[in-house]
């Protein structure tokens, strides 16, 4: 499941399937509890879309202030729409203004979409850097599930655990947590988008899946025991 816009590429409808998933409801906040460590002070969302998550971060009491960069245009319209409040930079992290400054940088399916990204995660590293920020990164994950929707999508790449965690170390940050996210979620895109062929999502299936499904699928991930492979990887790491 996807929950972020493409920074490269071409998605497979000009609203990047928003509104299937405006129904990951569950998704969604899981996300922002799993990031919480991060989400405080001055934070940057990199990729930030329409703002599905930018909303989410943005009623976290801890955060001061929230910062969305998003570079494609077809979602600037849509984010203010529905964000009227939240400040907006139209372009790539290059363009933040402010170099200093930040606590946390959160991104949530965007490395992917950037071809070079050991340089993106060198660059995210050094907005951080002065306050020894966190990033909260989350990111397709095994390369064995891309399907012709990934590519569709502009993605690159989908993640291993070790590929991460060099990319991250070698740009610059120390890896406080690295994990595998919905295993459930690994085998449904299998199935329906690697084995079917899909080229989209369907409402219904996004709706009845954060309903019933990945409720009792995360609680078990997160209660019980942290699976060894998943849909995604989530990561929170400091800069050095």
């Amino acid at each position: 499941m996807t929950t972020s816009s493409a920074v490269n590429g071409a998605a497979v409808t000009d609203d990047f399937e928003f509104a299937a998933l405006r129904e990951a409801r569950n998704y969604r906040a899981a996300l922002v509890r799993e990031f919480s460590p991060v989400l405080h002070g001055r934070v940057i969302e990199v990729g930030s879309g329409v703002g599905q998550m930018t909303a989410e971060f943005a009623r976290v009491p801890k955060i001061s202030e929230i910062v969305a960069v998003e570079p494609d245009s077809r979602f600037h319209a849509g984010f203010v729409a529905a964000n009227p409040q939240l400040r907006l930079i139209r372009g790539t992290a290059a363009d933040i203004p402010e170099r200093t400054g930040w606590d946390a940088l959160v991104a949530v399916n965007v490395l992917e979409h950037i071809e070079h990204d050991a340089s993106e995660l060198a660059a995210w590293a050094t907005l951080l850097r002065e306050r020894r920020g966190r990033l909260g990164l989350f990111v397709p994950a095994r390369p064995e599930i891309y399907a012709p929707i990934d590519r569709d999508f502009g993605h690159y790449r989908r993640y291993t655990k070790p590929d991460l965690r060099s990319k991250l170390e070698k740009a610059g940050f120390e890896i406080e947590r690295l994990c595998y996210f919905n295993v459930a979620g690994y085998f449904a895109w299998w199935l329906n988008f690697r084995v079917r062929g899909q080229r989209k999502f369907e409402v219904a299936a996004v709706r009845a899946f954060d309903r019933f499904v990945f409720p009792v699928v995360h609680g078990l991930e997160v209660g019980v025991c942290r699976p060894p492979f998943g849909q995604s990887l989530l990561a929170i790491a400091r800069a050095r």
